[in-house]
């Protein structure tokens, strides 16, 4: 290792260790171990540029194991990210610094996505690498390789022991995702200790089984054996590579390293101070690095600016040559409002249609005439696909074969699947929706909540919404997950009650810049509902009113808004004044006027009733002390839908009844 190289490696290697001192919090075993190979990978393999974090074609870096992030801060200090300081990394881990403790995307620039959750950034680079093939084989032509990138993910036993990583490389090696890199920091070491007390697994043979091409560099401070390793990894372009780097955490700290307490807690001053000594580091003062380094890092950074430059001319005579494609390229990347704009106009796409039919199917629908116009939309389902109509018709499937394809199947996968999703969407230029029955959702949740972290507008369709699955069971039939997702910030929820209600989700799916949607969609037919509309958008409001001030308001989603309606013929009949309120989004709802909500659920109207066949979790907030639901309070049951919704009481009789009782 030269000097100069060795003295960058190292001042990664300072400047983390003093971050997490001062912090007195923080991870230094990962950024001690794994100094060499990210700097080795930024410096001399990888195409980025600093001075324009998202150039389209640079290649993607994630490190998966979030807790190292001090190893990511350094490189974006030392390349001139963002103008990360010297004094930003002095206040690691502190409120409103823009180094927290695990990196955010949208917060750090540089940051590709947020990771924390071990394995999860695994799956997100799958995503990347999918969205890379796909959109390379839209655009590129003979001699413009316009996309042409890199997905390079860093993490370490923790990420390859979490089960989302083998549903995430299972599918990449099924794909042959020729320009995924795994970088395996491998030292042997978890929090309790030696991996060998859980994982004596041979790591390796389960990657070549997925279809990765495996390497192994036996010296984790081998510069130029990791250079080799990565380039033998990117000459294979039929397999993902997967590179297991032997490395000992906590490298250079002679009381800590190659031990577990060098993971999650500060070295301590004086360990601190026998780093710097041991690395042969000139100073003892903190976050010093010798100025040499630094213009090291500047000219890197300006020629990588130079390896942009040359693309944009490439990409510049790419567009006279084709303008088609440079069109194209622009819808892809921005063409969303004219979507809206052409949807917005669409009669056929907000008609009520005139016989009863699923949520599910009507979404189904929706996709092949939304795919249409939306070149750029690309998703799939987990295995269910027929069942969750999400099937793009005449689309292909994409595989190893077809990366045209926009179809895409995740297999039985759904954590994966989730991450997966997130990650066509931090890649740019393509807009994802994945797919599951919504019981199933409890596998998708903690890659969700990233989604909403992240403020990534992904796209669920959650579809066998409620008891109305029918005969297979309580295992099958969601129950509370409604209220689990209703309870996320960033993220809404909706659940429409018929055709018109569903074109709304779709429309306010597409429309969200910033949050995640969850469509909420039925498997038995439901009924086109007189008085659904747009208003939907709003997330509630009144669907069938009475005259003058209502003495009871009924609220409903879904497949309960026609038992609301025909609860309240009832009522009316009785001679009381009744308005029905559909609520398919409470989130959208919420983030409305308090004007609004006031016309629809006056607080002087506080005999209300809430219908829903799912938990009654969260109702509280519309029904008052005075009011009451109509919901589930244990799991569902096997048998018919329509025995199954008079069994647990989701009838017009039994809401009118319970009405009475206010």
């Amino acid at each position: 290792m030269n000097s100069i190289d060795n003295l960058s490696v190292n001042a990664i290697r300072v400047l983390s260790a003093d971050a997490i001192q001062k912090a007195n919090s923080g991870h230094p075993g990962l950024p001690l171990g794994c100094a060499p190979m990210a700097y080795e990978l930024w410096m001399k393999h990888m195409n980025h540029n600093p001075a324009d974090p998202d150039w389209a074609n640079r290649d993607r870096f994630i490190l998966s194991g979030g807790h190292g992030s001090m190893l990511l801060y350094s490189l974006l200090h030392l390349f001139g990210y963002g103008n990360l300081s010297k004094e930003d990394l002095t206040k690691f881990r502190q409120l409103g610094s823009m180094t927290p403790g695990h990196p955010e995307y949208g917060h750090t620039v540089g940051v590709e996505a947020t990771t924390g959750p071990l394995g999860a950034g695994m799956g997100m680079a799958v995503g990347m690498a999918i969205a890379e093939a796909h959109m390379a084989s839209v655009f590129n032509k003979e001699n413009y390789p316009v996309v042409d990138h890199y997905t390079y993910a860093l993490g370490g036993d923790g990420c390859m022991m979490e089960g989302i990583s083998s549903e995430a490389f299972s599918l990449a090696g099924t794909l042959g995702l020729g320009k995924l890199i795994i970088l395996y920091d491998s030292n042997r070491i978890s929090i309790e200790g030696s991996t060998d007390l859980a994982f004596t697994e041979n790591v390796e043979k389960r990657m070549e089984a997925f279809g990765f091409q495996t390497l192994l560099v036996e010296d984790g401070n081998d510069l130029e054996a990791i250079g080799r390793a990565i380039e033998e990894a990117k000459a294979d372009t039929s397999r993902p590579s997967f590179i297991t780097i032997r490395t000992e955490i906590g490298y250079g700290c002679p009381a800590k390293q190659g031990k577990a307490s060098a993971h999650g807690e500060p070295l301590g001053a004086e360990n601190v101070d026998a780093l710097k000594e041991n690395l042969g580091w000139s100073s003892k003062e903190p976050f010093y690095v010798p100025q040499e380094v630094y213009d090291h890092f500047e000219k890197a950074a300006a020629d990588l600016a130079e390896t942009e430059a040359a693309w944009n001319v490439m990409f510049a005579a790419y567009c006279e040559e084709y303008p088609e494609m440079e069109t194209l390229w622009n819808q892809y990347y921005g063409g969303t409002a004219e979507v809206l704009k052409a949807l917005d106009a669409d009669e056929s796409f907000w008609a009520a249609g005139e016989k009863a039919d699923a949520t599910r199917s009507l979404s189904g629908k929706i996709i092949n005439k939304v795919k249409e116009l939306m070149p750029n939309l690309i998703g799939g389902s987990a295995d269910l696909g027929p069942s969750n109509k999400t099937v793009m018709n005449g689309e292909g499937d994409f595989s190893l074969e077809n990366r045209n394809a926009r179809n895409l199947h995740f297999g039985v996968r759904e954590l994966a699947m989730t991450a997966i999703g997130n990650g066509i969407m931090l890649h740019g230029g393509l807009r994802a929706f994945v797919a599951t029955f919504f019981v199933f959702s409890d596998y998708v949740k903690p890659m969700a909540r990233l989604s909403s972290l992240m403020q990534v507008p992904l796209t669920f369709v959650f579809t066998h919404d409620s008891i109305g699955v029918g005969e297979d069971g309580p295992t099958h039939e969601p129950v509370e997950q409604l209220a689990m997702f209703r309870a996320m910030p960033n993220f809404h929820v909706i659940r429409p009650c018929d055709a018109v209600e569903t074109a709304a989700a779709w429309y306010s799916a597409l429309a969200s810049e910033k949050t995640p949607t969850a469509l909420i969609l039925s498997r038995q037919n439901l009924a086109p509902m007189t008085g659904s509309s747009r208003d939907a958008l709003k997330g509630g409001y009144v669907l069938d009113d009475c005259e003058g001030t209502p003495d009871l308001i009924l609220m409903a989603s879904g497949s309960e808004v026609e038992v609301a309606v025909k609860a309240k013929e009832i009522l009316t009949s009785e001679g009381r004044k009744v308005r029905v309120v559909s609520m398919p989004s409470t989130d959208l709802f919420e983030e409305q006027s308090a004007e609004y909500r006031e016309s629809v659920l006056p607080k002087a109207v506080r005999k209300r009733v809430a219908v829903e066949a799912l938990s009654g979790f969260g109702w509280d907030r519309y029904v008052g002390l005075d009011g009451a639901t109509v919901t589930m309070t244990g799991f569902g049951a096997s048998g018919p839908a329509a025995q199954l919704f008079e069994y647990f009481g989701f009838t017009a009789e039994h809401v009118a009844e319970v009405a009475r009782s206010l």
